[in-house]
């Protein structure tokens, strides 16, 4: 591997010091990193500051923004750019024209989106969880909380660090990035503009996307790139090419020559040899996405009955740090760190 990605991609894993290696340990005797999905979507609703701030208050390393622009093309955190589910922009009549729909990475999408609004309409509504069904208990915080900006992450993670006595590192995802460039508002550009604004380095940002050409114009910055793998089909910005075909040993060499790490669904590493040969292409590797709940865990490690009802986490972290991963992406942040304890 190239030696400044690779002293990239091992200052971005870096944690503070202790006094002996953690019972969970990645293969270097490093702690997997434990990544707050959306903050600490499992107990706040997602992308909000209460979030992020629960997260790191539980023990999250990293925090996790997904960027989408405005109208006036700046860099808002929400999980799609369609706002339905997530705020309550539903419940504005002056909004109730903007309602439309768009073919969204080949797929038909309605609703409204941030790419229709600027900031300051954004900023006039408030966060919602976005699966009520599932988390009824968050609910509660309906209505509390504004859409924040990266820049607004950023600078919340920077207090978070000092608070904590630790570094907290910013996790961006860029989300539909062809989609948007063929938009005319990139991502990519304004995201490289805030790294380089706020001089994050690599132990403070680590750029992801599930599209290849996204990550690799934001080489040169100084920050570990993720290439993130889903379970089905391929990166929208590569027709003809399949997560699995990036998934097998050619795959992630190709991979390793622009990224640090992938992040598979977890699922991909149940009775494959992807953590080993990404281990071998010099890759870390962080799957994603832990819950809790019953529904998102496999059939051994439900308890009771409930879709809902929360089952054995613990024992499924403890499964994945036995296997030798690099970090874990989940929404309940606090579990993922007591079963790191061991």
């Amino acid at each position: 591997m190239h030696l400044r990605r690779r002293s990239l991609l091992l200052a971005a894993a870096a944690t503070p010091a202790v006094a002996a290696v953690p019972a969970h340990a990645a293969p270097d005797g490093r702690r997997p990193v434990v990544i707050g999905h959306r903050g600490a979507a499992g107990w706040r609703p997602e992308h909000t500051a209460a979030s992020y701030t629960y997260a790191v208050q539980t023990g999250a390393d990293w925090i996790e923004p997904d960027l989408v622009p405005t109208k006036d093309h700046v860099l808002v955190v929400r999980h799609e750019n369609e706002i339905s589910q997530t705020t309550d922009v539903a419940s504005h009549p002056g909004f109730a024209h903007r309602r439309t729909t768009k073919t969204v990475d080949g797929r038909a999408v309605t609703g409204w989106f941030t790419e229709d609004f600027t900031l300051a309409e954004l900023k006039t509504l408030r966060a919602v969880e976005r699966l009520p069904q599932v988390r009824n208990r968050n609910t509660v915080f309906d209505g509390r909380e504004e859409v924040m900006t990266f820049q607004e992450v950023v600078e919340l993670a920077r207090r978070l660090s000092r608070t904590h006595g630790r570094t907290i590192a910013v996790f961006p995802e860029t989300k539909h990035p062809t989609y948007f460039r063929s938009a005319g508002l990139p991502l990519e550009p304004k995201l490289a503009a805030a790294i380089r604004l706020n001089r994050l380095g690599p132990r403070e940002c680590v750029v992801q996307s599930f599209e290849p050409t996204s990550l690799k114009r934001m080489t040169g910055l100084g920050v570990p790139l993720w290439q993130a793998l889903g379970t089905t089909g391929g990166p929208y910005d590569l027709p003809g090419r399949t997560y699995k075909e990036l998934m097998t040993p050619a795959g992630l060499a190709e991979i390793a020559e622009y990224a640090d790490w992938i992040g598979p669904d977890k699922s991909s590493l149940v009775g494959t040899s992807l953590l080993a040969d990404a281990h071998a292409a010099g890759l870390r590797v962080g799957p994603y996405t832990f819950r809790a709940e019953n529904q998102f865990l496999q059939a051994d490690f439900r308890r009771g009955t409930g879709p809902n009802d929360f089952g054995d986490a613990f024992a499924e972290y403890a499964l994945y740090y036995r296997m030798g991963v690099d970090a874990v992406v989940t929404d309940f942040p606090d579990l993922a760190v007591m079963a790191r304890r061991g």
